[in-house]
Parts: C-alpha cells; sequence; structure tokens
C-alpha cells in the first residue's frame, strides 16, 4: 500500500459487534458521510460477508462509482483494494480491531486514496485524514447506537 493515512478510536463495543457494522456495507449511506449507495457484487459463502462491492461515492469535487475487494480475517481485521473506478486510482485500507478486555474495543482505520485529479500530496492527505476521521465517528455512533439493519 502506498504511503497512508490512519487513526484510531475505542468504541463501546466487543469486537464481533463493531466488525458486525463494519461487515453490512449496505448500510453505509445511513452513516458513512459520501457514501449514496452500494451495492454487494460477491460474497464468501463461509461467512457471508461481503467479497466485492460497488460503491457510489459523492463527496465534495468527488463524484464517483468504485468497487472494492475485501479480505476478512474474523472479527478482528478487514482489508479492502481498489479494483474499479473512473476518478479514484486507489483506495485501499483496513479497519483492525483490538479487544481492549473492557467492553470496548479500539478501531484503528488505515487509508490510502488515490484520484487521477493532480492533487498534491499534502493536499490528498488532509482528505484522507478528512475521511478517516469521518468514517470513525460515524462508526462509533453508528455502532453505540446499536442500530444495524436486518441484511
Amino acid at each position: 500500500m502506498a504511503e497512508q493515512t490512519q487513526s484510531s478510536i475505542v468504541i463501546d463495543a466487543s469486537p464481533a459487534q463493531v466488525m458486525a457494522v463494519i461487515a453490512d456495507l449496505t448500510a453505509y449511506p445511513d452513516w458513512s458521510d459520501g457514501i449514496t449507495s452500494v451495492k454487494i457484487l460477491s460474497i464468501y459463502e463461509e461467512d457471508r460477508r461481503p467479497a466485492d462491492a460497488r460503491f457510489q461515492l459523492a463527496s465534495g469535487p468527488i463524484k464517483d462509482t468504485y468497487e472494492l475487494e475485501y479480505d476478512w480475517e474474523g472479527d478482528h481485521k478487514v482489508t479492502w483494494k481498489l479494483t474499479k473506478a473512473d476518478v479514484l486510482t486507489a483506495m485501499d485500507g483496513a479497519y483492525v480491531l483490538t479487544d481492549n478486555g473492557n467492553g470496548t474495543t479500539t478501531v484503528e482505520y488505515r487509508l490510502a486514496v488515490d484520484v487521477k485529479i493532480p492533487m498534491i500530496g499534502m493536499l490528498k492527505r488532509k482528505a484522507e485524514k478528512v475521511i478517516v476521521e469521518t468514517a470513525l465517528k460515524g462508526l462509533k455512533k453508528r455502532v453505540e447506537s446499536g442500530a444495524t439493519s436486518a441484511s
């Protein structure tokens, strides 16, 4: 993965509860800023988690339809990589969950994004930081509210 941005947050829930929300990709438009729709393209038969998904993004000046391929490691880690897009050239990342042993989970989010539009590296990192921080706050709010979809 290219240079990436990372941050973490503590969520008042178990890793399994957090990962259930992360794995519920079709609910992302409800809590993940900029995601307008998600379609699951394929799933892993063994755990029924998404293998490939198509996202519609409308965030500031960037509007794109892109596809990600997922790799799940139980309730501890998920990584993804960009497989198809119009504007994005990279959207590779990971959520790494650590059980704190007290009913909370530390969630680390790593992300590397690149776009076809020429952009100064400093601005790219700033955009990644905003994406990461916004996603972590949205995830925390979603998990701690107990909201889940019926999927």
